[in-house]
């Protein structure tokens, strides 16, 4: 015993830890952390307590000479793997959805268009409020998606393409009972009205109240799997609510909507505005002129008067 314990001492000081070995073991710490997080959070621990059952089975039929077991287990585990892909693949969509939607993964692959630009600027708000309010007063439900940095072209395939200009007699047109296009959701672009009778995701969350039926339960589902904000309107009870990020304000007041909606962009362009205007401010600092220039100049700028502090204010 004592040789087999120096002979593991010895093994143990010969081991050399450097710097990169510290930080590779925390990096798989933090990750084997987040994994187990999301396999609690997630149907995955369900499907995980399942699989090591079978595990637990397989092992004790090679304890008991179980051949015939054991044939069948080792033939078929050499796909588990590939059944494991297909029993997760919603969770595992979710996950890399959730990665893909950080902020700085959002602004290194954004869309071409600056965030300073308003997607839905407040006149286009205004028109989704009338139009929303007037379809609750005439018990008139409607699901009207805002589209934000994630696209939503594979709901916009399972609908009619439209691509009209926002009003809010559009909307009202196209959820009008025994019409056409009323069945369904409406997706929208910025100041455009895409297409409707649209086909969204249901949520498949217990916790949802049992009141609230498909059409609440089609809004909390797209906001899960995108970052989309979607107004509901109920056909029951005439109440607006708001879904977005899996989560649903129910029974929203004109100006509490109002409120929500005029702050859309925040979450796109909160964090990425600051990180463009540092970006910009360099390129400014660099495409300014030398203090020599600036010396230069003033003699002549002093003789317009105003116009420093206008181009100051300007900036």
């Amino acid at each position: 015993m004592r040789e087999f314990l120096r002979g593991i001492w010895h093994q143990i000081q010969a081991i050399t830890i450097e710097p990169k070995n510290i930080i590779e073991m925390l990096l798989l710490a933090v990750l084997i952390y987040y994994l187990f997080l999301w396999i609690k959070r997630s149907r995955a621990w369900v499907l995980l307590r399942g699989i090591v059952v079978l595990l637990a089975f397989v092992i004790l039929a090679n304890v008991l000479e179980l051949n015939v077991i054991s044939f069948i287990a080792d033939r078929t585990l050499s796909i588990l793997v590939i059944a494991l892909l297909i029993l997760f693949q919603p969770e595992l969509r979710a996950a890399l959805e959730q990665i893909g939607q950080g902020k700085y993964i959002r602004y290194f692959m954004r869309s071409g268009r600056s965030h300073t630009e308003k997607l839905y600027p407040p006149e286009a708000i205004e028109e989704i409020l009338d139009a929303s309010y007037t379809m609750g007063k005439n018990r008139t439900g409607a699901l009207i998606c805002l589209e934000r940095e994630i696209e939503l072209g594979e709901y916009i395939k399972t609908g009619i393409r439209i691509d009209g200009i926002l009003s809010s007699a559009l909307l009202i047109n196209i959820f009008e009972h025994n019409t056409p296009l009323h069945d369904g959701a409406v997706i929208m672009q910025g100041n455009k009205v895409t297409a409707a009778t649209c086909y969204l995701p249901l949520s498949s969350n217990r916790d949802i109240g049992k009141e609230l039926g498909t059409r609440h339960r089609a809004a909390i589902g797209l906001s899960e799997v995108t970052d989309s904000w979607i107004v509901v309107v109920s056909e029951e009870t005439g109440d607006v609510s708001l879904a977005r990020q899996g989560k649903l304000l129910h029974n929203l007041k004109p100006d509490e909507l109002r409120k929500e909606l005029l702050s859309i962009e925040d979450g796109l362009s909160a964090d990425l505005l600051h990180l463009e205007g540092e970006i910009k401010k360099r390129r400014k600092k660099k495409s300014q002129p030398s203090a020599e220039a600036k010396q230069e100049a003033q003699p002549q700028e002093s003789k317009t008067g105003g116009e420093p502090h206008a181009e100051k204010i300007a900036e």
